[in-house]
This record gives structure tokens, sequence and C-alpha cells, in this order.
């Protein structure tokens, strides 16, 4: 293992997976060039409800991953074949649940974002329509997942970049040909979140690695198996939650301060979720690798994978705040082109410039724990920054206003980076003792 081998495997993870933010940055692109902000503010609204419902249930792709990995490295047909076909069963479930809930689910998010009306009336539309790909969405998840923990990269790129190619193309005709407004870019999504359901299916069909064979009803809810499946989905479930109590709270108080800064802040906050989910390609890349030695018994693979994920964690900052800083207007201008919200984004983004360098080692690590199937230190982390950002937000927004609400995210990113390292050598001791044992 070096650095071109693992460049080689996470630049097109990175690419893979920077497609992801393009479906609510798409949204919000599209919409940004209308007329008035309430439309930029309601899909940033929708969205928000969407990124609340899939995030909760997000560690089907994390876990996914890691159990595909795992019995990847351990050579475990079988095991490969119920690393899919569990978490499938669970997201088809849970996303039937979302569609059959889905008018008190508008109503209670409505209730605690308290929008302006015309923006309600536009997340209202958006929801209405997008909530239909739900099982879609979260089957995708786990679709993606196991393509990326059997070292499929090739083909889980080709999935999102076809998924988001359509989506933007989609967005585009629907909205500034056919002038369907809030209504295109959610039933472009929509078609985006179906269509990757059926390329999914078939890449896997095409090219998976596994013999394939139905699982007996036993296999596929063996008690221990499963138990250890919901023992990490449950720390990963509770790592989510805090995450979207730190979102949400974040919305709703921008929400506060009007519309046009909610406009400013959704046009941010894409653009953070680009930079994380730029972070996120190498901490896909440190997850397989790590999955793989735990499944192989191979510690010096889990070292230099430690080694090589916190020194590409500092090079990807630089890269990614240079970037931003040195063409910061330019970004922001292909979200939106209405004056007030650009000239608000420019006063905040500058807080965008820091989030790479206290972001980088939270976000890559975070795939170090996951690999090895250890997600208690990254619950107990982002237990412990959503405290520390509920606390500053309380504090610092009454003050300094909306640079209080960024301060407050920023300090709550430390947070995540600095609890999780504090973990590292635990999690380094813990598994060469476990290596050793086998």
């Amino acid at each position: 293992m070096n650095h071109r081998t693992y460049l080689t495997l996470a630049i097109p993870l990175t690419i893979s997976t920077m497609t992801t933010p393009l479906l609510g940055a798409v949204d919000t692109a599209v919409v940004g060039q209308l007329s008035a902000p309430a439309y930029i503010a309601g899909v940033a609204v929708g969205t928000l409800i969407f990124n609340t419902l899939y995030w909760v249930f997000g560690f089907l792709r994390v876990s996914t991953s890691a159990f595909a990995a795992q019995a990847n490295g351990a050579s475990d047909s079988d095991q490969g074949v119920l690393a899919l076909s569990r978490p499938f069963l669970l997201a088809l479930i849970v996303g039937v649940l979302f569609i059959l809930l889905q008018w008190p689910i508008e109503h209670t998010a409505l209730l605690v974002i308290s929008p302006d009306a015309d923006v309600s009336r536009f997340a209202v539309e958006y929801f209405r329509i997008r909530i239909w790909g739900a099982p879609f969405t979260l089957m995708n998840y786990v679709i993606l997942g196991w393509l990326m923990g059997m070292a499929k990269i090739r083909e889980s790129l080709c999935l999102q970049i076809l998924t988001n190619v359509l989506n933007m193309l989609l967005a585009i005709l629907f909205v500034h040909v056919f002038s369907f407004d809030v209504q295109g870019v959610a039933t472009a999504t929509l078609i985006a979140e179906v269509t990757a359901f059926i390329l999914g299916l078939f890449i896997i069909w095409k090219s998976s690695p596994v013999k394939w064979k139905m699982p007996s009803i036993q296999a596929l809810i063996d008690t221990n198996s499963t138990k250890r499946m919901f023992n990490v989905n449950k720390d990963l479930f509770i790592r989510t939650i805090c995450l979207l109590v730190v979102i949400n709270m974040f919305t709703a108080k921008g929400a506060s301060f009007g519309t046009e800064f909610l406009a400013a802040n959704a046009v941010l906050f894409q653009i953070h979720y680009i930079m994380a989910y730029f972070f996120d390609g190498f901490s896909n890349a440190s997850s397989i690798l790590v999955g793989k030695a735990v499944g192989s018994n191979d510690k010096e693979l889990f070292k230099k994978t430690l080694t090589l994920s916190r020194q590409w964690s500092i090079i990807t900052a630089v890269i990614i705040a240079s970037l931003y800083a040195h063409f910061q207007k330019q970004v922001i201008g292909l979200f939106t082109n209405l004056p007030d919200v650009i000239e608000l984004s420019l006063t905040y983004g500058v807080w965008l410039i820091i989030y790479p360098f206290v972001a980088c080692f939270g976000l890559v690590l975070y795939g170090v724990f996951t690999g090895a199937t250890e997600i208690a230190p990254v619950r107990n982390s982002m237990i412990y920054a959503m405290v520390v950002y509920i606390i500053i937000q309380i504090t610092a927004t009454p003050i300094w206003h909306n640079h209080g609400l960024w301060l407050a995210f920023i300090i709550y990113t430390i947070g995540r980076s600095g609890f999780l390292v504090m973990y590292t050598p635990r999690l380094n001791k813990k598994l060469v003792e476990l290596k050793g044992e086998g």
C-alpha cells in the first residue's frame, strides 16, 4: 500500500461521491436563477426535509459498504450476498413507510422550520413530488454501498454520474424550457432516483464478484449477524440524528433572520456539502481498505491506511480551501443571480474557507472507524460535538447574528474532528490486539 494505490482508489471515489450533493445543488442552482428568493428558499426547505429523512438512514450505505468490504476481504461469497440483501429489505420497508406517513412528516417539518408563506408553499410542492422516490433512494444507498464495499469503483462512479447528469438535464428542461418551476426540479430528481435504482440493479447483476443464490430466511435473519448489523446501524443512526439536529437548528435559526438570509445560507450550505463530499471520497477509500484489512487480518494494511488517511486529509483541505478562496464569487454565482443573496453569501462565505481545515480529520477518520465497524467512537464524538454546537448557537447568535450561527457550526466541526482523533489510539490498539489473537 502506497500513495499511488491509495489515490487510485480515492480519486474515483471522490468523483463518485462528489456527484451526490449535486442532486440538491442542481435543484438550488436551477431555481436560484428564477425571479424571487422564495423559490430558492422553498427548495432549500424541501431539500432539508429529505436530507433529514434520508440521512437518518444514511447508515444503510455506510454499514453496507463496511460489511461488503469485510466479506470481500474474507472472500466469503455467502456473506457478500447477505451484506446486500439484509439492508436492501430494510430500505424497502422504511421507504414505503415514508410514503404512507408523508402527511404528518410534511406538517411536522413545516411546523419546526416555520418558513414564510411563499417559502412554505414552494417547499410543499417540492416535497409532495419527491416523497414518491423514498423507497428507491434508500435502496440506492444500499446498492451504492455494496458496490463500493466490493471495490466496484468504476461501476459506482458510472452509476452516480449518469444519474446526476440525467437530473441536471431534466431540471434545466423542466424549469427553463417548460417553466415548471419548483415542481420541475422535484420531478427531475424523482426520475433520476428511479432511474438510478434500475441501473444499479442491472450493474449488480452484470458485474457482481459473488455467486448469486437466494439466501434462506434462516440466513437472512441469523441472530448474531443481524444483531451485529443493527448494533452498527444503531450507533450510525444516533450519529446521524445528532448531525440532523445541528443542521435543522442551523436552518431554522437562519430562517428566523429572513428569507434572504435563509437563501444565502442555503447556497453556502450547498457549497459546504460539496466540500464535505470531496473528503468523503477519501473517507470511503479508507473505509474500504480498513474493511479489507479487518476481513483479511492484515495489520500492516490497516496501519498504512491510517497514515495515508491523515496525510491526504491535510493535503485535501489545503486544495479545497485554496480553490474556494480564489473562486468564491464565481462559485456563488453558479447558484443564484439575485444581488441581495449574492452579497450575503459573500459576506458569510469566509467561514467556508476555514471549514476544510477543521473538518478534514473528522470526515476522513469517519471512514476508518466505519470500515472497522467500530462505530461507538463515531457516535460519541457526534454527541459531544452537538452539545457544543447547541451551547455556542444559543450564546453567540444573539450577539453576532448570522456570523454567530456560522461560528457555532465551525466550532461544532472542530469538535467532530477533535473528539474522533482522541479515539484513534484506542482503535489502533484494539485492532492490533484483535488481529494478534487471529
